[in-house]
């Protein structure tokens, strides 16, 4: 009995995960993803490119002709005799992976500030017009009927002009 109750629960939640994916599917937002995912490869291949090819060979230059994918540490040199490799570390990748990751997230962050920014200003811009389209509705609504006093004393205004 309690296993027929496990299965159960395993096909309704087999299903709840397959339509919340068609779900997903449908709404368009696996093409959304797809589209970021290429772009963010493409963007990828462009930042380690300035990085490796415009960046890094002044720098390198500057600092004595090394490129910095020769940049290490040595704690153990290669031995040909019992065919050991070559213990280092290779902090020259290591600043320029860093770097790639600086500029990627730096451009990411300056994507993201522009598009709330643009949000901010459309928000702004609505709560701006919002409330003069009230104003302008309510002045159409109201109309103010004079009170009896003020009649009152019109009619006697009149009446003396008149005299």
């Amino acid at each position: 009995m309690k296993k027929n109750k496990s299965i159960k629960k395993v096909e309704v939640a087999r299903k709840k995960f397959f339509s919340g994916f068609k779900d997903f599917i449908s709404k368009g937002n696996v093409v959304d993803l797809a589209v970021g995912v290429i772009i963010g490869g493409a963007f990828g291949k462009i930042v380690t490119s300035l990085v490796n090819d415009i960046i890094m060979p002044p720098i390198g230059l500057l600092i004595g002709g090394v490129d910095f994918k020769d940049l290490k540490v040595v704690l153990k040199d290669a031995d040909i005799i019992t065919g050991t490799a070559e213990v280092a570390i290779r902090y020259g990748n290591f600043i320029m992976f860093m770097l790639e990751f600086l500029i990627i997230a730096f451009s990411i962050y300056f994507i993201l500030t522009l598009v709330i920014r643009r949000k901010d200003f459309a928000k702004k811009v609505e709560a701006e017009l919002a409330p003069v389209e009230e104003v302008e509705e309510v002045k159409e609504e109201v109309i103010v009927e004079p009170s009896e006093e003020i009649l009152l004393l019109r009619e006697i205004r009149d009446s003396l002009k008149n005299k």
